[in-house]
């Protein structure tokens, strides 16, 4: 099993929003060239997104059945991907003050996963959803500074500039 976890500058609610839209998953999956559909009661319990995802042309496609949903708390899939087997996906969205704590779990299910489980299988899968969660939560961070008025920084703040004005 892998698990990560990271502290998202965002509420609850607004993570959630991101991992309730399922034709976001291209954006912050790792690994994902697209969604190739989303039931549109995504992520009720048995709703299904099928995505596209690889390296270049080596491509398969990705069925994840939502098992278990706890809006804006919990939400677990059966990611589907054959040859290789079914794994468990699971995350937590763990209030931390103004912020969202997220743990994500990765658990092989079945197929040839179950086999090659441990190191270094595990080392690889937590280094990818490292980056899926790095690039959820920049998106995340991103929307809720939009959200606010305020525009992200660009850089360093520029320094103050004396006024050209006569006193």
């Amino acid at each position: 099993m892998s698990r990560n976890r990271r502290l998202i500058m965002s509420p609850p609610p607004e993570v959630w929003s991101l991992l309730s839209d399922g034709s976001r998953y291209g954006e912050w999956v790792t690994g994902t060239q697209r969604v190739l559909d989303a039931d549109p009661h995504w992520p009720e319990v048995g709703a299904r997104l099928r995505v596209r995802v690889g390296i270049g042309a080596l491509t398969l496609d990705d069925t994840s059945v939502v098992r278990i949903c706890e809006p804006e708390r919990r939400l677990e899939l059966e990611a589907k991907a054959d040859p290789f087997g079914a794994a468990r996906i699971a995350m937590e969205l763990i209030p931390w003050g103004e912020h969202t704590l997220v743990v994500l779990e990765w658990h092989p299910l079945r197929g040839p996963g179950t086999r090659m489980h441990g190191l270094p299988v595990d080392y690889v899968v937590a280094v990818r959803n490292g980056m899926m969660l790095t690039k959820l939560a920049r998106i995340a961070a991103r929307e809720h500074t939009c959200g606010t008025g305020r525009t992200p920084p660009e850089g360093p703040e520029p320094e103050p500039r004396p006024s050209s004005s006569p006193s």
